[in-house]
């Protein structure tokens, strides 16, 4: 109720703002008319007489001269019709009294909101809005977190952001202190594995590998940190070993696992025993998985790949597919790398030094 009585004193002030001109003009037309001056005329006129400034039959003359002068303008004023101008002075007031307050009324009503509750300008110029670029929420977090480190849900929100940006350090940083502040879960162990895994390029480094331990000790059935030790130890020549923990992670996945195709080509790539999966149902697996296990099983096959050409350099057509993988991930520096690696590992064999060049040419590289 309170708030209608402040819109009605509002309206109130703009309509006497705009009748108080009209007001004026009238009063002063009136003041300023000329009959008014003839009447000041004859009032100084008997003053000058008073004190002796001029003689009674000067000022006589005066009179009678500036009566003539004063009849003739009220006859002017009489011959004047009076109801010309009140007119629209009547309009502008019915306008400001009626029209303003409907006027306001019309645009308020269905694009006001009084029943909201005030929000504070500090939240108001605290809160991003939705088109603010990802690096600016991510740079408000991080100095957040920089007065208030001890905040685990912060740093729980803030690693997979920086994991997906690329900041695999930063994000290792961040699970570090998410565990530290917000507790030790299989899950975290399990993502601070996988992004040393995504620093180190698809390797999964000692270090990576006992997070990954750390995670199945928490919870033996965790795929993630699972899938990681099988490509670990992969990476490490024991392709049995491998197959063994990948098939058992088969036997015991529900039917409706998005990563279960994933994994039956990975199992068929190193035993050669299952059906390979075709490439539809890769892909089709890949279409259920998160952004970030999607990402995780990217580069995991990039890892695996820049693997086994360290250790069979003589792959050309392998070399080509790392480079390519790597110019798609938008890594140039890696690209480079493995472009330079590629022809030292068959700098003495000049078919496939030929068959090396000729490929990086096709990609647009100097071959």
């Amino acid at each position: 109720m309170a708030l209608w009585f402040v819109f009605a004193m509002m309206t109130a002030v703009a309509v006497f703002a705009v009748l108080w001109p009209l007001g004026r003009s009238v009063k002063a037309q009136r003041d300023g008319s000329e009959a008014a001056v003839y009447k000041d005329q004859l009032a100084e006129v008997d003053r000058d007489a008073a004190v002796g400034l001029i003689g009674s039959s000067e000022a006589a003359a005066a009179k009678v001269e500036i009566g003539r002068r004063l009849l003739a303008s009220a006859e002017t004023e009489r011959a004047t019709p009076t109801t010309a101008r009140p007119g629209p002075r009547r309009a502008v007031a019915v306008l400001a009294l009626i029209g303003l307050p409907v006027l306001a009324a019309a645009v308020y009503l269905p694009l006001g909101s009084p029943s909201q509750p005030d929000e504070p300008l500090f939240a108001r110029a605290k809160a991003p809005p939705n088109s603010q670029p990802l690096e600016n929420l991510v740079a408000q977090v991080e100095a957040h977190l920089e007065k208030n480190p001890t905040d685990g849900r912060g740093w729980t929100v803030l690693a997979p952001v920086l994991a997906k940006t690329g900041r695999f350090a930063d994000a290792a940083r961040a699970y570090r202190n998410s565990i530290t502040y917000a507790g030790d879960t299989a899950d975290r162990r399990a993502d601070l594995g996988e992004v040393l895994t995504s620093a180190a390029g698809g390797v999964v480094t000692a270090d990576a590998k006992t997070e990954f331990e750390r995670a199945v000790a928490l919870n033996p059935d965790d795929a993630k940190a699972r899938y990681f030790l099988g490509l670990a130890a992969e990476q490490d020549g024991r392709s049995k070993d491998a197959a063994t923990m990948w098939r058992a992670m088969l036997e015991k996945a529900p039917a409706d696992a998005p990563w279960r195709s994933m994994l039956q080509a990975e199992l068929a790539r190193v035993d050669g025993t299952a059906q390979p999966a075709t490439p539809e149902s890769v892909a089709a697996a890949m279409q259920n998985m998160s952004e970030a296990d999607r990402a995780a099983m990217i580069q995991g096959m990039v890892g695996k790949l820049a693997a086994r050409l360290k250790q069979n350099g003589d792959d050309v057509d392998g070399w080509l597919r790392l480079v390519r993988a790597y110019m798609v991930l938008g890594d140039t520096e890696k690209a480079r790398s493995a472009q330079t690696e590629a022809r030292q590992a068959v700098a003495g064999k000049p078919e496939r030094l030929k068959q090396l060049n000729d490929g990086l040419r096709s990609l647009g590289l100097d071959g």
